[in-house]
């Protein structure tokens, strides 16, 4: 399974199998083994949301604490993209992608070049570290068509399509901000997906979920 090298996710540098404190990475992408004070430090930036630099700076704390770690990703990622700072969303939703795919091809000397082995609908709908690269790539697809970036978006979307034909993550929606970008329209329309991911029982900082 080849992923598209025109939007390969920059490298991470990861040891071993991505394990955190003897956790698998399908736990750590459930919520699991975060650490007490990072947990406060990501609960702290959120009472003080409305401060960007105070509370960027503890989320930047806590990824610091735990790099490896994907709640503090998915707290970066959501503070930018809630806060409509697309391009800093876009680099974190990279560095997600490049955590995912090191635990799916895990000891491989490059991840991001590496084929995926194949994903099963099953995997789709139930595999955290499976559903956490889907979800990555879902965003990476929605912040480069929306910032204009049209043909990196699109392959983003085809690999996803590709990846999830039962559209187990809701990438579906993505077909309307795609004909939305080469239309030209660049009405700036944030699509909720906190709300969205409630209603289908996805929202990442609790677990995936079932569809």
């Amino acid at each position: 399974m080849n992923a598209h090298a025109d939007f390969a996710p920059g490298s991470v540098s990861m040891p071993g199998n991505a394990m955190l404190d003897g956790l698998s990475f399908d736990s750590t992408a459930l919520g699991m083994g975060l650490p007490a004070e990072v947990e406060s430090l990501i609960a702290q930036a959120g009472l003080v949301r409305q401060d960007r630099v105070r509370a960027e700076a503890l989320l930047q704390k806590a990824r610091t604490l735990a790099p490896m770690h994907p709640a503090t990703l998915i707290a970066l990622y959501r503070f930018h993209f809630y806060g409509h700072r697309l391009r800093e969303a876009r680099e974190v939703s990279r560095e997600a992608l490049s955590l995912a795919r090191a635990a799916l091809v895990p000891g491989h000397p490059d991840p991001v070049a590496a084929d995926l082995p194949p994903i099963t609908d099953e995997q789709a709908r139930f595999d955290a570290a499976v559903r956490f690269y889907l979800f990555s790539l879902k965003g990476f697809a929605y912040l480069n068509l929306r910032l204009g970036d049209i043909e990196v978006g699109r392959a983003a979307l085809h690999e996803l399509q590709h990846l999830d034909p039962h559209d187990r993550v809701g990438g579906a929606v993505l077909a309307v901000v795609l004909a939305r970008a080469e239309s030209g329209d660049d009405e700036d329309e944030q699509l909720d997906y906190d709300r969205l991911a409630i209603s289908q029982g996805r929202m990442p900082h609790r677990g995936w979920g079932n569809p």
